[in-house]
């Protein structure tokens, strides 16, 4: 018998040698190696690509392996193997795996860098990316659109992945439907990092966007769970869903300026997902919510505070008969078991309704449409301060059941609506942004409402049994909710590290010498400061601004003077990609036809950022001239005196929505004798994705300016979204108009004096062209 067993154990081994012999390891050093080897790639082989660096490398990766034996292409070791330059990866065929990659120091010359087919004969299904990251790998010019993902075929998957970065147009991901072999894909986005996408300053800059309005009707079950999401702030849409039955569950949503959308896509299930926002910005977003469907339950939202299509919960109006791209009635959402705490207004209800702009809009631009068919129940507003309107009614609400949803308002009875009921809820403050309802016996958190359905929610946010003991809000057990932490490892690649590593600042000294300036500014890290010793320096040529730098006087009660005398049309400070400037008590001194300010005229990647404070501006064409294709994230001008220039700070290259700045401010300054384009922030086109940018002009003076305005509007700012003129002074100011301001949109001026210098008008409806 033993001998039996063991001819057959023998003979099985030579069988299984036998059977993958043809098995391959395969060590590739370059560009040719690793194209021969995916050529040849067989069921079961791995293809290693060498540590290094990879530059210029497109990898077109096509092979048939099986589910048991998949093709693999990997790092040697995971994160050292680098691809620049020009650089793609395009994949086709099924069971792909690539494993370990980290694309940085270029952009992709297609349009995308991981896209999941080769050519509409080559596409790819069950294939796989993953503990891959992808950091500022984006297109040279801010306009030029692309996808870092492209998602097509059928059960492909992202997953513990890292992309970071992106500012030119066009979405991190996007799935694609262009076919029947795309849709019912169910592709899977799990546990994948999306650090900061910064903000683009228009619409199409979404994190992930699921379709588009012709695939309205399509059935995707794309699955987005498990991923955090980190200041996602690249437009109003982090998510955009177009298609539908997807899910979005357990995400993290980290001071992300933006929501998650259910633009045209209908039956999606929302749940468990974390919103975390704080008192920085007003435009942190939570849900919103278009079309029917959707069960929107255990979902936590902390210190949410954006408005209109930012609200925490946005159910929006739909328009009637609705054009493909627009917006469909909410019919049939349930919105249930969720939680509000110190959010802003958490409930609006009729978001978008616009029935004032129909005299500038066309029909089918019209959300008349309001919520229907739709239970709102068994949900907690929490506030430890007093919100006078946490519920806004846009529209009408009489389409909507609200059933057995709690308000704790901080003791303060409200009572508006009839939506709420009020009652003391006892919290425990778990970390700085959770809290959970204490396990004390509450009558009124256990009278849950039980509609058709509800049922299958039968976890809490945090995976705690409903089926036994069940209260109302997101959390129904305190204990599972103490246990939670938020573990940064979970999502993206091991061998990443997010965290960044902060450094002390150097303070460097430059004296008025020819070019040492200019050679500090080079030698410098990011965030260093450079002190000016001697009190006046000349400036031949421009200082080239690609760091974060802070340029100040070194005696701060005698402000330096720099003196620039470049050439005609050029600009004292150029401002290049992530250019970050700061000057502090300075006097900039210039010439008729040159510029103090400006980015490049092309090429501009990623945002500049310039704050003046304490300085004088003199004798320039332009104090800051921007061009088509740039951007600044943030532009801060504060008790500075800017005098005798030709043009002020110009803000207007751009239309199709975008604009070429997100938050200018102007505080305690003096504009005297600037000619024209005083200030200039234009926005062109109609188009609701675009919440911005903003201008805040504060307690300061304008005199003497504006005398060859052709429009005869001092500051400009047609088509800005948020726009505050409060506590200025203008005197003498030979225009028509102070300021045009934009009535229906968060435009506001209060307490300016103004002398001799025309007025400020309100147009509450403005027409602009319609981008769609």
């Amino acid at each position: 018998m033993k001998v039996k067993l063991l001819i057959l154990g023998i003979t099985l081994l030579l069988f299984s040698c036998g059977e993958n012999s043809n098995l391959q390891n395969v060590y590739v050093k370059d560009i040719p190696e690793l194209q021969g080897a995916l050529n040849k790639a067989m069921p079961g082989d791995n293809i290693v690509m060498a540590n290094g660096v990879w530059k210029d490398v497109p990898i077109i990766f096509f092979g048939k392996g099986t589910k048991e034996q998949p093709i693999n292409l990997r790092a040697e070791t995971p994160g050292k193997v680098f691809i620049e330059g020009e650089s793609y990866l395009h994949l086709g065929g099924e069971h792909l795996i690539v494993d370990g990659l980290y694309f940085r120091n270029g952009y992709s010359p297609k349009n995308s860098i991981i896209r999941y087919m080769i050519s509409e004969d080559s596409i790819a299904f069950n294939c796989r990316v993953t503990n891959t990251v992808i950091e500022d790998f984006t297109k040279p010019n801010r306009l030029t659109n692309d996808r870092w993902v492209e998602f097509y075929g059928k059960h492909n998957q992202l997953d513990h992945s890292y992309l970071s970065g992106k500012s030119n147009d066009g979405e991190t991901v996007r799935v694609f439907f262009t076919g029947n072999e795309h849709i019912n894909n169910h592709h899977q986005i799990v546990n994948n990092y999306f650090g900061p996408r910064p903000r683009k300053g228009g619409p199409r800059a979404e994190t992930i966007r699921i379709g588009d309005s012709k695939t309205r009707v399509s059935p995707s079950f794309t699955n987005v769970s498990d991923n955090y999401f980190e200041a996602c702030n690249g437009e109003v849409e982090i998510i955009s869903d177009k298609t539908n039955f997807n899910t979005f569950k357990n995400n993290i949503f980290y001071k992300c300026e933006g929501s998650l959308v259910l633009r045209h896509g209908s039956y999606a299930t929302v749940d468990g997902n974390i919103f975390i926002g704080g008192d920085e910005s007003d435009f942190y977003g939570g849900i919103r919510i278009v079309n029917t469907g959707h069960w929107i339950t255990n979902n936590y939202f902390y210190k949410i505070k954006g408005e209109q299509f930012r609200s925490p919960l946005a159910i929006m109006n739909g328009i009637p008969m609705t054009p493909l791209n627009r917006y469909l009635q909410v019919s049939d959402v349930v919105v249930a078991y969720n939680t509000w705490i110190d959010c802003k207004s958490p409930w609006q209800i009729g978001v978008g309704q616009n029935l004032e702009s129909a005299d500038v809009l066309p029909p089918s631009e019209i959300r008349s449409a309001p919520p229907i068919r739709t239970i709102v129940a068994n949900n907690i507003i929490y506030n430890t301060q007093i919100d006078e309107t946490p519920v806004i009614n846009h529209s009408t609400m009489e389409g909507i059941l609200f059933k057995n949803n709690i308000i704790d308002n901080a003791s303060e009875d409200y009572s508006e609506y009839d939506v709420l009921h009020n009652g003391a809820i006892k919290m425990n403050k778990i970390n700085e942004w959770l809290y959970a309802p204490a396990d004390s016996e509450n009558k009124i958190m256990e009278d849950v409402y039980t509609g058709y359905d509800f049922a299958k929610i039968n976890h809490d946010i945090f995976g705690a049994s409903r089926t036994e003991k069940n209260s109302i809000g997101a959390i129904n057990q305190t204990a599972t909710a103490e246990k939670f932490k938020i573990d940064k490892k979970k999502y993206g690649p091991k061998w990443f590290s997010t965290e960044k590593i902060n450094v002390e600042p150097k303070i460097l000294t430059a004296s008025s010498a020819v070019g040492q300036l200019a050679e500090k500014i080079s030698e410098a890290s990011s965030g260093d400061i450079i002190e000016l010793s001697d009190a006046l320096y000349t400036l031949p040529s421009s200082l080239k601004i690609d760091k974060e730098i802070t340029l100040r006087s070194k005696d701060y009660k005698n402000r330096t003077k720099l003196i620039f005398t470049g050439v005609q049309d050029s600009v004292a400070f150029k401002m290049k990609p992530k250019g970050n400037l700061r000057l502090e008590s300075l006097i900039l001194n210039g010439e008729q036809g040159k510029h103090a300010f400006a980015p490049l005229k092309e090429n501009m990647a990623s945002a500049y950022n310039l704050s003046v404070e304490n300085c004088v501006i003199e004798n320039f064409g332009y104090v800051l001239k921007a061009y088509k294709g740039s951007f600044a994230d943030t532009i801060n001008f504060k008790k500075t005196i800017i005098i005798n220039c030709q043009n002020g700070i110009e803000l207007a290259a751009e239309d199709k929505g975008d604009y070429n700045a997100e938050m200018v401010s102007v505080d305690q300054c003096i504009f005297e004798n600037i000619q024209s384009n005083i200030i200039n922030f234009y926005r062109g086109g109609y188009d609701e994705s675009t919440i911005g940018g903003s201008l805040s002009i504060t307690n300061s003076t304008f005199m003497d300016s504006g005398k060859n305005e052709k429009n005869g509007i001092l500051i400009k700012t047609r088509g800005i979204i948020n726009v505050t003129i409060k506590n200025n002074t203008f005197k003498n100011n030979p225009v028509e108009l102070v300021a045009l301001l934009w009535g229906e949109k968060n435009n506001h001026h209060l307490n300016n004096t103004l002398i001799n210098s025309g007025k400020i008008k309100v147009e509450e409806q403005q027409k602009l062209k319609i981008l769609y």
